[in-house]
């Protein structure tokens, strides 16, 4: 243990990286399958979100396992491309369990528990002897009671630091039935992330006015999903009644934050006696209550424009880098991002999620 805290403290100095968004997948579908009982182990074939998939490749071709596999499951690998290549502090894993398109409450609480199970095995304890790997507790929202006593199971982990679903729901996040979860994670101290992959699907709502016909329609308009979802747990009041709670919203752009807060605070003026449980604009909630992850940046040809709307957003305050390895569209720490003031540059890459995470 003493040597694994020196490594951990000699990384931290001489690194300025911590990742918010690393995919770790399993071996193969049996290895999930094994922290299944029946008759969840016998109908479980593995996730994925169906139709809406990357016509050429969803992964990084380099990625894959020399010895099989899919990309993403190999420790060895990931830490050579990743955690060795750049120098990483941390890398915040969220794996894809696709649990809350399931129309079966029950199967997807079993997923969800085998993700976990799997995870704290695995990524968090055998392949995890420095703890690099911070990992995120699934949960299904289809059943937010079951996944308020998923998140007390784990809450004690020491590498579990955060609360994970997808962006795809029935209904907007800030609404009442979902409470339990904003509890139970106000209570154990774990930032509530969400992460795109199931809009439209299973029992999903789509966020656009009907089904895209191609994969680039639907993933350019995921970022829509999170716009939903943010002006919902606003206007619902949920950082009002859950004053601790925080989210993080992972993969879903980064741009549109500050014209969305213009607009809601314009109608925030006007309509404000329809929300009366807000004690401030909607906008002076983010610092406090909301993270965002870089990827996917938008990165315009002119640099200046990112830059001044990292300004118009409060980036220095709650943006949070991250590379989303291994899939097709991933962003290196050193190409993604323009140059950047070595004060911001440190808080984006580091100073906001080590504060987030207490890492």
């Amino acid at each position: 243990m003493e040597q694994q805290e020196k490594t951990i403290e000699q990384r931290t100095t001489r690194t300025v990286i911590i990742d918010c968004d690393v995919h770790p997948y399993p071996r193969n579908t049996e290895e999930l399958r094994s922290y299944m009982s029946q008759p969840w182990r016998e109908r479980y074939n593995g996730g994925g979100r169906g139709f809406y998939g990357n016509p050429v490749h969803g992964d990084r071709l380099d990625a894959r396992p020399p010895q099989g596999g899919p990309s993403g499951s190999d420790p060895e690998l990931l830490r050579k491309q990743l955690i060795d290549e750049y120098g990483y502090a941390y890398a915040i894993l969220m794996p894809r369990a696709f649990c809350n398109l399931q129309p079966d409450p029950d199967f997807g609480n079993a997923i969800a528990a085998a993700y976990n199970d799997w995870l704290a095995d695995t990524w968090l304890s055998k392949y995890n002897p420095d703890g690099v790997f911070k990992g995120s507790i699934t949960v299904n929202t289809q059943d937010p009671v079951a996944a308020a006593r998923e998140i007390e199971r784990w809450a004690g982990h020491p590498h579990f630091v955060q609360v994970m679903t997808d962006s795809g729901s029935r209904a907007p996040f800030g609404q009442r039935q979902f409470y339990p979860i904003y509890e139970a994670c106000e209570k154990f101290g774990l930032p509530f992330a969400i992460h795109p992959g199931t809009d439209g699907m299973g029992i999903n709502v789509q966020p656009t006015p009907g089904f895209p016909t191609h994969y680039i329609e639907w993933h350019t308009c995921l970022s829509l999903g999170f716009q939903a979802h943010l002006v919902s747990f606003l206007t619902e009041g949920v950082f009002e009644r859950f004053p601790d709670f925080k989210i993080v919203l992972v993969e879903g752009g980064v741009a549109w934050l500050a014209p969305l807060m213009w607009r809601l605070d314009a109608e925030y003026k006007a309509l404000r006696y329809e929300v009366p449980w807000l004690k401030r604009r909607p906008s002076e909630y983010l610092r406090d209550h909301v993270r965002i992850t870089s990827q996917p940046l938008e990165r315009p040809d002119n640099d200046a424009y990112l830059l001044r709307m990292f300004e118009m957003m409060d980036a220095e305050y709650i943006l949070m880098f991250s590379s989303d390895y291994p899939h097709w569209d991933f962003d290196s720490p050193t190409r993604a991002f323009p140059k950047l003031p070595e004060s911001l540059h440190r808080r984006i890459f580091f100073d906001n999620a080590k504060e987030l995470y207490k890492l």
